[in-house]
C-alpha cells in the first residue's frame, strides 16, 4: 500500500506539470484551453491501472485588436482608427462595404464572423440590423452620458456617433426662402417643375418620408409625397449632382444632406446654393444618423465597446463627424466651423429607431404616390 501512494503521488506531480506546460503554450491564442486532469485510483488497484480524466473547457481572452465592417467608406475613419490605436493599444482591422452588403455577409458568416463592430450611414440600417440579430446589447455608461435618447436604440443595440440633416437647398436668385420653409411646402403647387428629388430608392429619401409618416400619419403624409411628386423636374441620384444642377439653373429647389453642400463649399467658398433648416417653427429639421453596434458573435467586444465609447468622446467625435462635415452625436462637442457658422436650429427628435421601423411603409407609400 505505500509503494502505491507514493508512486500515485509521483503521477500526480506530473500531471500537474503538464497541466502548466498546457497552460503556457495557449497564452498567445485568442481562446485559451484549460485542462483539468483528475487522478483517480481505487484500493488495491496497480498503479499501472490508474485512469487519467482530462476535461477542456473554453475561456475567451481579448487580445488587444477590433474587427470592424463600415459602410461609412469616406472621410478619414482610417485617420479615427489610427488614432484610437495610438491611444489605447487596441489594432482596428477594418473591411468597407455598402450597408446591404455587410448586413447579409454578417448573416452568412453567423458565428464565424470575425467583425465585431457594424457601422452603418443611416438610420434604417442600424435598425435594421438589430432587428435581424446581427447586434447586441451594449451595457455602457460612458455611451448612455454621452449620446442623446433619441439618437440611440431603446434596447441599447446601437448608438447614433454623428448626424446628418436633410433639408432644403435653394438659389437665392430665384428662390425666396420663406416660401420654402417646411417640408410641406414643397408640394404646393407653384413649385411644379422646379424640384430635383433623390429616387425612392434611397434610404435618406425612405426615412425622410418615415418622418413624415410618424408626424401626419399614412394617409397626410401620402397627400403630400403626391404633391412632391407631381412637382418634380427630375430624380438624382446624388445629392451632389442635385445641388449642382440647382447651381446650373437645372432646378431650383432639392432636398440634401446638408454635408454634401458643405464639401462644395470648402472647395469653393462662392458655391450659388444655400441651405434653410426646415420646420423650425414646429417639430424641427429631419434628423439621420450614422452609427454602430456591436455584432452578435463579436470575439472581442470589450474592446469594440472602448471603441465605440471612443468615438462617442470629443477627440473621437473631431475624427469621426468633422472629417465628413457631420454635426456631433455628443451635444457637448461643437460642431466644425464651416457648418457651425450656418447658426443654431431645431431639430426633430422623433426616436430614429422608429423612423427605421417605417421603411417599408415609407416605400409602399412612395409608390402609391407616384415618386419615382
Amino acid at each position: 500500500m505505500l509503494s502505491i501512494r507514493r508512486k500515485t503521488v509521483g503521477l500526480t506531480f506530473i500531471g500537474v506539470m503538464l497541466l502548466l506546460l498546457s497552460l503556457g503554450a495557449c497564452t498567445n491564442q485568442s481562446a485559451t484551453q484549460t485542462v483539468r486532469e483528475t487522478v483517480v485510483v481505487t484500493q488495491e488497484v496497480p498503479v499501472r491501472e490508474t485512469v487519467v480524466v482530462r476535461e477542456t473547457v473554453e475561456v475567451p481572452v481579448e487580445e488587444p485588436i477590433v474587427y470592424v465592417y463600415s459602410a461609412r467608406h469616406y472621410g478619414q475613419m482610417e485617420t479615427a482608427f489610427a488614432e484610437f490605436t495610438k491611444e489605447t493599444g487596441i489594432e482596428v482591422r477594418f473591411t468597407f462595404g455598402s450597408d446591404a452588403e455587410l448586413r447579409e455577409r454578417l448573416k452568412a458568416e453567423g458565428r464565424f464572423t470575425p467583425a465585431d463592430v457594424l457601422f452603418t450611414v443611416d438610420a434604417a440600417n442600424l435598425w435594421l440590423a438589430g432587428q435581424e440579430g446581427l447586434l447586441r446589447p451594449i451595457n455602457s455608461d460612458v455611451l448612455e452620458s454621452n449620446i442623446p435618447d433619441y439618437l440611440q436604440d431603446p434596447s441599447n443595440q446601437w448608438y447614433a456617433l454623428s448626424l446628418r440633416i436633410r433639408t432644403i437647398a435653394y438659389h437665392p436668385d430665384r428662390v425666396n426662402p420663406a416660401e420654402i420653409s417646411t417640408y410641406e411646402s414643397l408640394a404646393d403647387p407653384k413649385w411644379a417643375g422646379r424640384i430635383c428629388w433623390r429616387p425612392s430608392t434611397k434610404s435618406y429619401t425612405q426615412s425622410l418620408v418615415a418622418s413624415l409618416i410618424v408626424h401626419h400619419g399614412y394617409d397626410k403624409a401620402k397627400e403630400i409625397v403626391s404633391g412632391w411628386a407631381k412637382n418634380s423636374k427630375e430624380y438624382i441620384d446624388s445629392d451632389t449632382k442635385i445641388l449642382e444642377a440647382i447651381a446650373a439653373g437645372g432646378c431650383d429647389v432639392g432636398v440634401v444632406n446638408h454635408y454634401y453642400l458643405a464639401r462644395l463649399l470648402d472647395k469653393d467658398a462662392n458655391f450659388p446654393v444655400k441651405l434653410l433648416w426646415a420646420n423650425q417653427d414646429d417639430r424641427g429639421v429631419h434628423v439621420n444618423a450614422s452609427g454602430a453596434g456591436v455584432t452578435t458573435y463579436a470575439r472581442h467586444p470589450e474592446n469594440a465597446i472602448r471603441l465605440l465609447e471612443w468615438l462617442s468622446t470629443e477627440r473621437g467625435q473631431r475624427l469621426f463627424a468633422d472629417s465628413n462635415f457631420e454635426y456631433p452625436a455628443n451635444p457637448a462637442v461643437t460642431p466644425h466651423e464651416l457648418i457651425k457658422s450656418w447658426g443654431e436650429f431645431k431639430r426633430d427628435t422623433v426616436q430614429i429607431s422608429e423612423i427605421g421601423s417605417l421603411q417599408a411603409d415609407a416605400v409602399k407609400l412612395m409608390n402609391e404616390a407616384g415618386y419615382q
